[in-house]
């Protein structure tokens, strides 16, 4: 819990940061312990994906998304 609220109140630059390639495996991280904590199959599976996908391209929808000022895809 204090995971997640500790990445939901990061500022938009940290959010950017964690979204460049080779770091965006935090945000699997994150995914997989909301997907975990919420009892959400499907964030939990996206986040076990992301771990490898999000290295090769997936960090690109991340990035996008946060520059565009939401949240990265599958973390609502």
């Amino acid at each position: 819990m204090d995971l997640i609220k500790a990445f939901d109140e990061l500022p938009l630059i940290a959010k950017i940061i964690f979204a460049l390639p080779g770091l965006d495996i935090i945000w699997a991280i994150y995914r997989i312990a909301k997907g975990a904590l919420t009892n959400n199959l499907v964030m939990l599976v996206v986040g076990i994906v992301w771990v490898f996908a999000g290295t090769c391209i997936c960090w690109i929808l991340d990035l996008v998304f946060l520059i565009l000022g939401k949240n990265p895809i599958m973390t609502e």
